[in-house]
């Protein structure tokens, strides 16, 4: 799935940015992870962390009813990388393999905000098709309450700069940190394209156990050309 040479290219990126610049003693902003648009492990994340989650996302509308959902699982095979391997659905279709890494780039603002990148490699059952993803990501921890991910980069990469190629991506998040086990936030995803989109979903986190956190959302989604229409989120996470 061309994943290793990419592999090589952001291992080339990190460099000399090793764990222990992350403000000088390696400590990394504790930020929540967007529920749709999820990561592959938060940033700094440490050897050996495994995690299984399943989003399903749906419109409330009675215009369409189709449910799109997927099971993925995340590994930290390294100190700041990650992998993750992940099957979309739509309703009882298998639609997609997807196959990712991300690399941590390291923390700064003496351990306040961290960076890093993420490589996704998707392969569309349907019409036999690869595309490849990359985005930059920023984290930032306000204050002991408030924090923010970002996320910056290109779909469907076409490295001809061929038409219809190369779509914008954007995703921020804002959180905060209701009590100890519950995190309120808000979700901004926009896709530009064609079949682009601007979704807008309100969420909440709340951790059950040490090891099971429940998210849910409801907000707007809004494909291009078409009208806004209500849509629900849930993302069940279970750590080990």
């Amino acid at each position: 799935m061309c994943l290793w040479p990419v592999v090589g290219l952001l291992s080339s990126a990190v460099g000399s940015v090793a764990l222990a610049s992350s403000g000088g003693n390696g400590a990394y902003p504790e930020i929540p992870e967007p529920m749709v648009f999820d990561m592959m492990r938060p940033l700094g994340a440490r050897q050996g962390e495994l995690e299984a989650n399943v989003l399903a996302t749906g419109p409330l509308s009675e215009s369409d009813q189709q449910t799109d959902w997927a099971p993925e699982a995340e590994y930290a095979f390294a100190d700041g990388w990650a992998v993750e391997f992940e099957f979309p659905f739509e309703d009882d279709r298998l639609s997609e393999y997807k196959v990712g890494v991300q690399a941590t780039l390291g923390a700064f603002n003496q351990g306040r905000s961290a960076h890093g990148v993420q490589y996704m490699n998707i392969y569309e059952r349907e019409h036999h098709k690869y595309f490849n993803t990359l985005v930059y990501t920023l984290g930032h921890r306000f204050s002991a309450r408030w924090s923010s991910m970002s996320m910056i980069g290109l779909a469907d990469i076409g490295w001809s700069g061929s038409s219809g190629r190369n779509h914008l991506i954007v995703n921020h998040s804002t959180f905060f940190d209701a009590t100890e086990n519950t995190v309120l936030g808000v979700e901004l995803n926009y896709r530009s394209g064609h079949d682009g989109h601007v979704l807008l979903m309100p969420q909440i986190h709340h951790r059950l156990t040490r090891t099971l956190n429940l998210q849910f959302g409801i907000g707007v989604d809004k494909a291009r050309g078409e009208s806004a229409l209500p849509e629900a989120g849930l993302r069940i996470v279970r750590q080990f």
